[in-house]
């Protein structure tokens, strides 16, 4: 197992819970529903940042991707399927991961357009940019599609306007007191 990868496997574990907890607010009833006709639907956008982990770490398995052969994530059919999508992703992400060795997590991974290089970069660069970062900006999307249907914003990072943890748990302990 690669140690490279370890603190990222970590990342990812920690990063799934701020990620359920938004995924777990997603309405059945608004799947079809879009901010702007060029945004991607609420379902596709949530079945896409639940499965980011283990979809984008398969397609850095190999040394080199073709781009056409990427298929666009669908939409979910029900918003029950999206937490535990999310966990067999994360699963599956990090048995990936573990499985790499340090010599594969620095070598070079190309993503091509037929016989033309888009970009090449160590695999190790492409998991922090291609899976975490683009999850994180998913899962950040999908957070104002939740306030544009005025549905209450988990907190992930910090309090959101609809919830405020330390605040919640500040209240409880002078009650406590």
């Amino acid at each position: 197992m690669s140690k490279l990868f370890e603190p990222f496997i970590s990342e990812m574990q920690q990063e799934a819970g701020a990620t359920r907890r938004i995924l777990e607010r997603v309405p059945n009833d608004k799947l079809d529903w879009r901010p702007h006709e060029k945004s991607m639907p609420l379902g596709q956008l949530a079945r896409h940042v639940a499965s980011i982990p283990a979809e984008m770490t398969e397609l850095f398995e190999p040394d080199t991707v073709d781009v056409s052969k990427i298929e666009p994530t669908r939409s979910a059919k029900s918003a029950d399927e999206l937490v535990p999508l999310l966990d067999q992703s994360v699963e599956t992400g990090t048995k990936i991961l573990t499985g790499m060795t340090d010599e594969q997590a620095t070598g070079m991974w190309k993503l091509t357009a037929g016989d033309q290089t888009v970009m090449e970069m160590p695999r190790i660069a492409v998991f922090r940019s291609f899976v975490l970062n683009h999850w994180y900006h998913h899962r950040a999307q999908l957070g104002v599609y939740l306030r544009l249907l005025d549905i209450p914003v988990p907190s992930v990072y910090g309090p959101t306007a609809d919830e405020n943890p330390l605040a919640e748990m500040i209240e409880g302990a002078m009650a406590d007191a």
